[in-house]
């Protein structure tokens, strides 16, 4: 047992572009090497590296241990009655990204006991996201572990991708989810997830959009293209910045998009060609007004909520979310000014749809069905889209609700800093490949922060 809490502290994420089997051999030996000086076991001997091979066979007995756990009950073949009945004797965990508390109140208020009155079914929320996930996962298929501590997750993007690599993901499931008709499965941004099908193996749970937030009061024209902003980035100088996370990246994108053609340029598969055609014109953009930014762009914001505090304390007069119902979400927190707006470039902004995925060796595959198909009904999607709780936009379509909801959703309480998800859904662009954001951020740090 100290062994296999020894390694769930460590992550090694997989090399891209090698094989299931070579990113096994590869862990296999870190954590052989890491567990050697966990329990400073001697690393130099006359056997050489046999030392290290022995650590390895003392972490796979390890966790081959963990793989004689009992495999899940079947759900093949099983009607939604019968799924329902079989998960009133589970308990499910969900892995999720548990960094805002107003999300986690939204679960924790609201799914958790919903569920439990409902279904009977208790929901253990645990933290976990993208290498965390894949690492874990890698492991327990490598070591034939029939049984994990996953029932469901939510994945999106590269997580996506490398899961569906490894054949780690069960499914299809979704059709199996009676709330499952209230989505639009033609809908690209649903379908499709950063440029891979989703194909029935994982579930959307919200959408969302990048937004522009502004300063009302001290902005009276924000401006509504790339060369509008750079007119007004000189103008004012040091009153302008992103960060430089996943939020400017995501800006980033968008800025892209533009120098690539517009929308639709940046769809398919990875071209590098494409990409750096696309990126020299950006990063020549960015070295043009980059001395009239924010300390005078030798540094940017680490995360988006640090950016969110720049723009609070008058440093900066604007700032952005990756959610645009964000906007009322933060105002009403006190987070942001009150006079905060919320808007979109008119060439466009990335939207894209965050999901819930089943591992293939989830216990309890029934239960974690159950709560998906809970978190796409109309009432967890309507309760969710408020801002006052988390301001997230709803994956259901209007169109195929019943009239009271569609109702509901074509006009939610709160929402009054930014237009209405119909007019916004108009500019909305399609994640480009995982790829281009892993460049983005490389290149960003070394064409533009470090060429400082």
């Amino acid at each position: 047992m100290y062994l296999i809490a020894t390694i769930s502290r460590w992550t090694l994420a997989p090399v891209p572009g090698q094989s299931t089997a070579a990113n096994a051999v590869r862990l296999t030996k870190l954590i052989g090497r890491k567990l050697g000086r966990s329990l400073s076991l001697p690393l130099e001997s006359k056997a050489g590296g046999f030392q290290y091979t022995l650590y390895a066979i003392l972490i796979l007995c390890a966790l081959m241990g963990c793989s004689k756990s009992t495999k899940g009950p079947s759900v093949d073949g099983l009607s939604w009655p019968d799924l329902e009945a079989q998960a009133k004797r589970q308990s499910v965990r969900l892995a999720m990204w548990d960094g805002d508390p107003m999300i986690n109140a939204y679960m924790r208020d609201f799914v958790l006991p919903k569920m439990l009155a409902l279904h009977g079914v208790k929901v253990q929320l645990i933290g976990g996201r993208g290498n965390q996930l894949v690492n874990k996962l890698m492991v327990d298929l490598e070591t034939g572990r029939r049984s994990g501590d996953i029932d469901l997750m939510w994945i999106n993007g590269e997580t996506f991708y490398q899961l569906r690599q490894m054949k780690a993901l069960f499914g299809p499931f979704t059709e199996r989810l009676p709330n499952s008709k209230y989505i639009d499965w033609k809908n690209p941004f649903i379908a499709i997830d950063f440029q891979q099908p989703v194909e029935g193996y994982e579930c959307p749970w919200g959408n969302v959009q990048l937004a522009i937030i502004y300063h009302s009061e001290r902005v009276t024209q924000p401006p509504v293209n790339m060369q509008e902003l750079a007119q007004w980035v000189r103008e004012h100088p040091g009153r302008f910045t992103f960060d430089n996370s996943f939020t400017g990246m995501t800006f980033l994108k968008c800025l892209l998009y533009e120098f690539a053609g517009g929308k639709g340029s940046l769809d398919g598969p990875f071209d590098q060609t494409r990409y750096e055609l696309a990126a020299d014109k950006l990063w020549n953009y960015l070295r043009e007004i980059q001395p009239y930014m924010w300390r005078e762009g030798k540094t940017f914001p680490e995360s988006v909520a640090q950016l969110h505090q720049l723009f609070m304390n008058n440093e900066v007069d604007f700032t952005m979310s990756n959610n645009d119902g964000e906007v009322d979400n933060k105002a009403e927190q006190g987070i942001i000014p009150s006079a905060s707006r919320a808007y979109v470039f008119e060439s466009g902004t990335i939207r894209n749809s965050h999901y819930l995925g089943i591992p293939m060796n989830a216990p309890n595959k029934a239960a974690a069905m159950v709560l998906a198909n809970f978190m796409i009904s109309p009432e967890a999607q309507w309760e969710k889209s408020l801002p006052k709780v988390w301001g997230d936009g709803t994956v259901l379509d209007p169109v195929l609700l019943a009239s009271d909801w569609r109702e509901k959703f074509e006009s939610i309480p709160g929402r009054v800093r930014v237009p209405p998800r119909t007019q916004l859904e108009t500019k909305a662009l399609m994640e480009p490949a995982p790829e281009i954001m892993v460049r983005l951020n490389e290149d960003f740090r070394t064409k533009i922060i470090e060429a400082r």
